[in-house]
């Protein structure tokens, strides 16, 4: 049969393998990304199409692959047309929703046949093989594991075609010799005991979309037209997001405007193991934050600050700290996210510095700059600073990074400083003297705000655990920034699950 009418659509297929299973025929079902079409592919589909009378193949769409950096490497499109080009398959369609189980339930084969890179039904760590034998079994389908040579799609591309420069592969290969993909898993899977408590200052992201039309005929001024806009919780909101994807329960302190209070927004976009603890200033609003971006390139073009940065009255400052005492004094990590509009009064950084563990950024931007440094906290565990911060607080320009982050990390008496330097990376130093740079793993930017707070969310963790080496911290920390440049504003939080597939596709 042709390739080209071997492929097609999910609404097509479903109506030709019902009339095939009418017609007394044993339908076998393939389902998989398929990116690099390799041997252990060819095989797994020999021996499947050797269990039924009709072999049908279907592919992941590029929207829902998610196996790390500049994946696939080969659109829908042409995977389709590989999967097709073998003899053994019959059918091929492109997958319209993120896992199996809904296509399964549409199609209805007779037998549903995965890899031999599965041992186990329960031996899949991200748990979708155990979601897919439960539809075969609602559906009446037979679930096969084949039993062939395995290769791996990502190791062929890790190996053969990456996209990361000569230092950064030299760098991973360097890690591998050192880590595993189980020993960074077992870091990961200690963060979900932790107790977390996270404050700090709601900001509300708003993204308005606009297409240049040229200069005014009038007036020196370019003209845009516009075209949309988005909202994000950000600041706090984002950190206390990423957070509760790692760990089972996040208390969040934070300010909220009365004027305007965005409250039934923000209670929205929180994932649902965050618990809120709100105070309300006075006469002012919930700060926003509104950014205008030339909607193709994602270049921001100014943006307009709607905030009062004054902070709480004192009366209600005391009754945030007071029930921060109650709630969160036992945290085993307390998380400072300390954008510098007034959610953290000096009152409030003296209570945090009690915290068992305190991690604090004290972050650096256009409504704070000059005014907010790390050097207002008396004492850190854990903090993690952009360079332009590191230099902003030391009023130094010129020294290199290592020194400046030895003497913030003394000054302090913190355990760990992270040093987050965009496209170069990060330098984390412990307070062993051990100090590890570690390259950026993030090969496209879409957006680059927000990452330093997925860097440090994850890095904040990572570093209570105090037996961990700076270099897990770094690595970690990178990905999860990483992670974070591919996504719009904070549309997406950080999960654990797209950690650990980063980590195989940068490990494998």
């Amino acid at each position: 049969m042709p390739i080209d009418t071997k492929i097609k659509s999910i609404d097509e297929l479903v109506e030709i393998v019902a009339d095939l299973k009418k017609a007394g025929k044993k339908v076998v079902h393939c389902h998989g990304v398929f990116d690099l079409l390799h041997i252990g592919h060819i095989r797994y589909f020999r021996q499947a199409s050797e269990w039924g009378d009709v072999l049908v193949v279907t592919v992941s769409p590029d929207r829902f692959v998610d196996k790390g950096p500049n994946r696939p490497a080969f659109g829908e499109q042409l995977r389709a047309e590989g999967v097709a080009s073998q003899d053994a398959v019959d059918l091929v369609a492109i997958n319209e929703w993120p896992t199996a189980e809904e296509l399964l339930r549409r199609l209805r084969p007779d037998i549903y046949v995965k890899g031999s890179d599965f041992k186990s039904i329960d031996a899949d760590p991200t748990g979708k093989l155990r979601l897919e034998a439960d539809v075969c079994e609602e559906i009446g389908a037979e679930l096969r594991l084949t039993q062939e040579i395995v290769f791996s799609s990502t190791n062929l591309i890790n190996r053969f075609m990456s996209s990361f420069s000569d230092d950064v592969q030299e760098y991973l290969d360097m890690f591998r010799s050192r880590y595993s993909i189980a020993d960074v898993e077992k870091v990961v899977d200690r963060l979900a005991s932790l107790k977390v408590a996270v404050i700090g200052d709601t900001i509300l992201d708003d993204y308005q979309y606009c297409s240049p039309l040229g200069a005014s005929s009038k007036e020196p001024v370019m003209a845009f037209s516009h075209t949309g806009g988005d909202l994000f919780a950000g600041g706090v909101l984002a950190i206390a997001n990423h957070l509760s994807n790692l760990v089972e329960r996040v208390d969040m302190f934070t300010v909220l405007g009365e004027a305007d209070t965005q409250e039934e927004f923000v209670r929205e976009r929180l994932n649902p193991n965050v618990v809120p603890h709100f105070a309300y200033q006075k006469n002012a609003p919930t700060l926003r934050k509104r950014r205008y971006i030339e909607g193709y390139t994602m270049v921001k073009l100014f943006e307009i600050y709607h905030m009062d940065d004054t902070g709480l009255d004192p009366e209600r400052d005391a009754e945030l700290r007071d029930r921060f005492r109650g709630t969160a004094g036992g945290a085993d990590v307390v998380v400072a996210a300390d954008f510098g509009h007034g959610a953290i009064s000096p009152e409030t950084r003296e209570t945090l510095s009690q915290s068992r563990f305190l991690a604090v950024n004290t972050q650096a931007n256009a409504g704070n700059r000059g005014f907010h440094t790390i050097s207002a906290y008396g004492r850190c565990d854990f903090i993690s600073l952009a360079e332009p911060e590191l230099r902003l607080d030391a009023r130094d320009k010129v020294t290199g990074v290592i020194p400046l982050t030895d003497d913030v990390r003394q000054r302090l008496g913190a355990s760990m400083v992270a040093v987050t330097r965009g496209k170069k990376g990060s330098y984390v130093l412990a307070d062993n003297g051990v100090g590890v740079l570690v390259p950026a793993f993030a090969s496209k930017v879409v957006d680059k705000i927000g990452s330093g707070d997925a860097f440090f969310s994850v890095a904040s963790l990572v570093a209570s655990l105090k037996d961990v080496s700076p270099e897990i911290v770094a690595f970690l920390g990178n990905v999860a920034g990483a992670i974070a440049v591919g996504i719009v504003g904070n549309q997406k939080s950080v999960t654990r699950q797209a950690i650990m597939k980063y980590v195989t596709s940068l490990l494998k």
